[in-house]
């Protein structure tokens, strides 16, 4: 079933133009909102009071952030694996773990932090090259890295977890399923299809991209090719949209503001990632940022956590 709630936003928060814009990240010990262009190779920070948008250009791609837990710069996934934004846009890699003879077909995508500081991120597929999509570990307190789900995964996307940490939630975004594992201290377990959007009455080629959690345990789940944010509840179920009808590839969404209750919203180009750019003109706002205010309603919940380092 459709969800019947919904609200609509009309307009943009703020004009980006990214080509892949994804991973907001709120601080609020800066009222900034973080997020990245992954085609663009930017990384991009929003003072969320004052609207100042400062852009910093790397070699390589971006594709998600964490904050650091005394405020000295992010860490980050790039294409090749985890590393440290540092002063001067400098990026240090703290382990690069993708085989060099399958790096030209995969990279890191989408992932987030627990509360032990291990950062777990996903890769994504070529099927021509029989690549699969994996989830891995990285843990800075002892410089491990493994792989924790070899798959095979599509693309690998929205990940988090719930309040209490006993459940990891992650996103296989072509084959149309949100799953939830049990979560045990950095193990995985009982992976299972916590949603499954199609089946649900989601329409064909939208597709789960990013997510974030609520207080109430509820799943924001951001869908790309389908202008819209899908919550869920905690058992699954689809229980309101938000509506984007001038943005086509909505990617992304983190909770923010003073009470954590607005919702930040990233998206993309029509163009982006072998996409129609045709189709622009009919969604001109696909690659600006959007705020959905929620105050009232709902407030972000513990989901996703500081690196270690």
């Amino acid at each position: 079933m459709v969800p019947t709630r919904s609200i609509t936003v009309e307009r943009p928060l703020l004009q980006t133009n990214c080509s892949l814009g994804e991973g907001p990240l709120y601080d609020p010990r800066s009222s900034t909102l973080h997020f990245v262009d992954i085609e663009q190779r930017k990384v991009y920070h929003l003072n969320t009071d004052t609207l100042e948008l400062q852009a910093e250009q790397f070699e390589c791609p971006i594709t998600c952030l964490a904050l650091r837990p005394h405020g000295e710069g992010l860490a980050c996934t790039t294409a090749e694996g985890f590393a440290l934004i540092e002063p001067g846009s400098t990026l240090r890699h703290l382990c690069k773990p993708i085989s060099p003879d399958i790096l030209p077909y995969t990279r890191f995508n989408d992932g987030a932090c627990d509360s032990k500081g291990r950062f777990i991120a996903g890769t994504i597929c070529s099927q021509d090259h029989t690549v699969p999509g994996q989830l891995y570990m990285y843990d800075a307190r002892d410089g491990s890295c493994t792989v924790i789900d070899q798959g095979p995964f599509t693309d690998s996307n929205g990940l988090g977890w719930n309040a209490d940490e006993t459940t990891m939630y992650f996103t296989d975004s072509l084959v149309n399923r949100i799953y939830a594992y049990d979560y045990n201290d950095g193990k995985l377990s009982n992976r299972r299809v916590f949603a499954d959007p199609i089946s649900q009455g989601q329409p064909e080629g939208s597709f789960p991209d990013g997510l974030c959690v609520d207080k109430e345990g509820g799943i924001w789940s951001a869908r790309w090719g389908g202008s819209k944010i899908i919550r869920y509840t905690k058992d699954g179920m689809e229980d309101l949209e938000v509506l984007f009808p001038t943005a086509l590839n909505v990617t992304a969404c983190c909770f923010g503001g003073p009470n954590e209750d607005q919702l930040y919203v990233t998206t993309a180009h029509c163009g982006a990632c072998g996409g129609d750019a045709t189709r622009q003109a009919q969604y001109p706002d696909s690659g600006n940022v959007f705020k959905v205010d929620l105050s009232g309603l709902f407030k972000g919940g513990n989901w996703r956590y500081h690196f270690a380092i």
